[in-house]
């Protein structure tokens, strides 16, 4: 009878994982599709065949990487070149995956590659939020490594449907958005978005701040794409070193007070 009710359990877990994804990363949407819309646009304008939006965004699916691949090769750049550009930045990839390997190393190896594919800045966002406890917006199922699983499908299909239909879109109209229209200002304004509420501890404050300090000055001296990687690593070592300062001076602070407290 246990046996019976886990596995009629299961389809109710990972709709419920869907769900809770799905509607964690839907106001990030609004902020992906005018992106999309470019993704599918940009190559166009260059004279290139509707197939290549179309291709980069459903085997690269990588947002401004697109782009900047599709500005190499229609400014003369080699196939390499743009592969290396493309990888360059998305560099913070590696670091994200590195963060939810804890988190998910029970899934198989089909799971996970899954994950790798979906992998975006906001399925992350989103899925370790909610894994970490910083949101409590989801309900306490979700905590089980399967239905973590779940949620951050949830998250990352639901951005790639988003992507996949606005890329066709920027293929079908693009030609009709002005030239004076930024479109690629939309997703950091909504990432910034969701950023926000999360500072609510200081490391946090202190890693968001050192991190955008750190991938500007990079960027003035010349780091190009990699100034991202560069604030993001910066950013974590603060934050980190900030937070195990404080649990210092916390075990501290309990060391001292416990024999008062007994007295």
């Amino acid at each position: 009878m246990g046996q019976h009710h886990r596995v009629t359990d299961r389809p109710r877990k990972a709709l419920l994982g869907l769900r809770t994804g799905l509607t964690a990363v839907a106001p990030l949407l609004v902020g992906v599709a005018p992106v999309g819309i470019l993704a599918g646009a940009t190559p166009l304008a260059h004279g290139m065949p509707w197939d290549v939006p179309v291709g980069f965004s459903t085997i690269l699916f990588a947002g401004a990487s697109q782009l900047a691949a599709i500005e190499v090769l229609t400014g003369g750049g080699t196939v390499l070149v743009a592969v290396i550009t493309a990888c360059t930045m998305n560099l913070r990839m590696a670091a994200y995956s590195a963060s939810l390997a804890p988190e998910v190393s029970d899934l198989g190896v089909g799971r996970r590659l899954a994950m790798a594919y979906l992998l975006t800045d906001e399925a992350y966002a989103v899925s370790i939020l909610r894994w970490s406890g910083e949101s409590s917006s989801g309900p306490p199922e979700v905590e089980e490594v399967g239905a973590r699983f779940w949620v951050y499908v949830g998250a990352g299909a639901s951005l790639w449907v988003t992507w996949q239909v606005t890329t066709v879109v920027g293929v079908l109209v693009g030609h009709a958005v002005p030239d004076g229209v930024h479109l690629e200002f939309a997703v950091p304004l909504a990432f910034l978005a969701l950023l926000v509420p999360t500072l609510t501890r200081r490391p946090a404050v202190v890693a968001a701040v050192v991190g955008a300090v750190g991938a500007v000055i990079a960027a003035q001296l010349g780091a190009g794409s990699t100034s991202v990687v560069i604030g993001l690593v910066a950013g974590a070592l603060a934050g980190a070193v900030l937070d195990d300062d404080l649990q210092v001076a916390d075990f501290d602070g309990i060391g001292a007070d416990g024999p008062e407290r007994s007295t």
